[in-house]
């Protein structure tokens, strides 16, 4: 499982896990290589990843959702966040957010619809503004050059 992005994380709280003293984090900016990690990564960070990778992200997500029930319980989406590493036993014994945010559910829809249709990447393409403003920001090549 991997999904990199700010998100709630289990914290704040320090905690000997195995003889190690770990940090956890509440909300952060999560990342690498320079980011705070504590093992807390979010399901929906990978979704907005399908048109990039589709096999692995399916795969990733279908992990998720079946193996590591991380529907959070409702029909509306993926939890925010979970970190296996936090003691927990209330879901596979990990931490998962009790959240789901609105925030996170619409880059996930967008991509999916860009991944059937393309609509989003279509419609950058066809701005004016984004396209003026990609090449004045040194971007070239791909879909620029036509």
């Amino acid at each position: 499982m991997w999904g990199l992005t700010a998100s709630d994380g289990p914290g704040p709280a320090v905690l000997e896990l195995n003889g190690v003293q770990r940090t956890f984090f509440g909300y952060e900016a999560r990342g690498a290589p320079f980011g705070p990690d504590d093992g807390t990564v979010s399901p929906w960070a990978v979704a907005t990843s399908l048109p990039f990778a589709p096999e692995i992200v399916t795969k990733t997500i279908r992990h998720a959702i079946e193996r590591l029930k991380l529907l959070g319980g409702s029909s509306y989406g993926l939890v925010a966040s979970y970190n296996p590493t936090y003691p927990d036993t209330s879901n596979l014994h990990a931490w998962a957010s009790p959240w789901i945010f609105g925030l996170n559910e619409g880059p996930m829809l967008i991509m999916i619809e860009n991944f059937h249709t393309e609509l989003i990447w279509k419609t950058i393409q066809r701005c004016s503004y984004i396209v003026k403003g990609l090449r004045r920001a040194g971007f070239r090549g791909g879909w620029l050059d036509r």
